[in-house]
């Protein structure tokens, strides 16, 4: 202290001479606090800036403050050889300067384990379902490396879903990564809850729900309707809710994976991971970039989303073992396709599902596009010469139909040439048979949830363009699982121009 007093001294050097001697009123021989106890120096939002005396805490360190130790912080940055600045992952109010705060020596943690299946959990592996805390759980760090090369398996193999559309049009791949593209309100949570509910239903697997930025009231319906469905058992629910610090919303992601991991590698089992919403993520990482200080990219972005979002992609792997297949949900703001966000989770995708306004004010659930959505397992070599063919065909009726449909507004159908009526008749059989009644919309509806299997969804196909059913009304097609319901749906008459409905049929209608 004396030399902080000395005449002559500047001002730089008593502000960090302060900085470096503010803990060192502890006693000298307590090394172990000396090392592992800092002080809040300044705390901005969710920002908090710590000074240490001498050892720091390395990048993602989990530091405790409070009077319970009850906020966390974790390291995203060393400014000097004695300060570091860290994000909060819970809020931050009673902290002040001066506060002291406990390095816990390790990063965050969550927790695995069979005990882990049918509950739910926050970012810390604290559980949030009301129920007591699991038991023989293991914890491990959420910051952990993707498998190498040399054991990722080189296999292609499909990963049936039970809907109609998206095996027929878009196969998923088994330890791929699909993404479900839509604004707001366009069915992207039902579709993964169905997609949860067919899946724990037809496979020895563990599906794992990770929602970011989720609103509590879906957690709730969710959670709810898992129970009633009897699928809670194989499941794992991870929720980092929208009102959280962005910091809990950017790392709940990786505790979902961590969870995953250990299911594929220990347990040797298969893994869904359903990711809703991934754009929350980007949109965390984006808050913490702009409390950092960081320059922003384009549209506001953060400069690091790239690797932040490697990061986490590539963690969902197939391996020897087993293998991690992930479903995300994809915001796409004002429906732009050209954001950045999109852009690049467009780029680690095997499977890009989207979601269409247009046909969901038309009532065809699930309300996908098949002219935008794609797959890479949409090969000959993967799924066969037949449904390849089959895939394509149905895209070309379907474009031709998008073609027609000016023509068919400003002059009626009846303009078109004999062939033409035929096409649009086989297109708009082909869109409603590619509808489905899910079993998570049961009670909304008041249909009962129907699973297709793939040589189903291919055999109705494939009679509907043979024209097998140009007699049926197009709302025999509707909502309806295998092609076969439809005869229960209807009964061909003899003569087709009795029946009003079957005018539909012959084309005597507008599109």
């Amino acid at each position: 202290m004396r030399l902080l007093l000395q005449e002559g001294a500047s001002r730089r050097l008593l502000t960090v001479e302060w900085r470096y001697t503010l803990p060192m009123d502890r006693p000298e021989k307590d090394t172990t606090k000396l090392q592992t106890i800092g002080t809040v120096i300044s705390v901005r939002g969710s920002l908090v800036d710590i000074v240490f005396a001498e050892r720091l805490p390395p990048i993602h360190s989990l530091l405790r403050a409070g009077a319970e130790k009850q906020i966390a912080i974790e390291v995203l940055s060393q400014l000097d050889a004695h300060r570091v600045r860290g994000i909060a992952l819970t809020p931050t109010q009673g902290l002040a300067r001066g506060m002291p705060v406990v390095n816990t020596g390790g990063s965050l943690q969550a927790p695995v384990g069979k005990a882990v299946l049918s509950r739910m959990f926050d970012v810390f592996g604290n559980s949030i379902d009301r129920a007591p805390a699991p038991t023989e759980i293991q914890w491990r760090s959420v910051h952990r490396a993707p498998p190498p090369l040399a054991r990722r398996s080189t296999k292609s193999e499909l990963f049936e879903t039970g809907i109609k559309v998206i095996d027929v049009l878009m196969p998923l791949e088994r330890g791929g990564k699909a993404g479900l593209f839509g604004g707001a309100g366009v069915g992207k949570t039902v579709l993964l809850t169905e997609m949860i509910h067919n899946m724990v239903g037809q496979q020895n697997g563990v599906s794992i729900f990770c929602g970011i930025g989720e609103r509590c009231r879906e957690g709730e319906e969710l959670y709810r309707d898992m129970k009633a469905a009897g699928v809670l058992p194989n499941m794992v629910m991870v929720f980092g809710q929208m009102n959280e610090p962005p910091g809990a919303r950017f790392r709940v992601g990786h505790v979902a994976l961590t969870m995953a991991e250990y299911f594929r590698d220990d347990e040797h089992r298969d893994v869904l991971l359903l990711i809703d919403n991934i754009f929350r993520f980007i949109q965390a990482g984006m808050e913490v970039s702009g409390l950092m200080g960081q320059m922003p990219s384009r549209l506001g972005y953060q400069p690091t989303m790239g690797t932040e979002l490697s990061q986490l992609e590539e963690r969902i792997a197939n391996t020897d073992t087993g293998a991690i297949t992930s479903i995300q949900a994809v915001y796409v703001p004002a429906d732009d396709f050209t954001d950045p966000a999109a852009v690049h989770t467009f780029s680690h995708l095997s499977a890009s599902i989207v979601l269409s306004r247009k046909r969901a004010s038309e009532g065809l659930y699930p309300a996908i596009d098949p002219l935008q959505s794609s797959s890479k397992m949409a090969t000959p070599g993967v799924i066969g010469e037949r449904h390849y063919g089959l895939a394509q065909e149905i895209r070309r009726t379907l474009a031709q139909y998008a073609e027609l449909k000016d023509i068919i507004a400003m002059l009626g159908l009846e303009q078109l040439s004999t062939e033409d009526r035929k096409l649009v008749g086989r297109a708009r059989r082909l869109e409603r048979f590619l509808t489905q009644p899910f079993f998570t919309t049961e009670q909304f509806t008041g249909l009962a949830g129907k699973l297709v299997s793939l040589k189903d969804a291919l055999d109705g196909c494939e009679r509907i363009l043979r024209d097998e059913f140009q007699e049926f009304p197009e709302s025999a097609l509707y909502m309806i699982g295998s092609v076969d319901e439809a005869m229960l749906k209807v009964k061909v008459k003899t003569d087709p121009r009795v029946q009003p409905e079957e005018k539909h049929a012959n084309g005597k209608h507008e599109a």
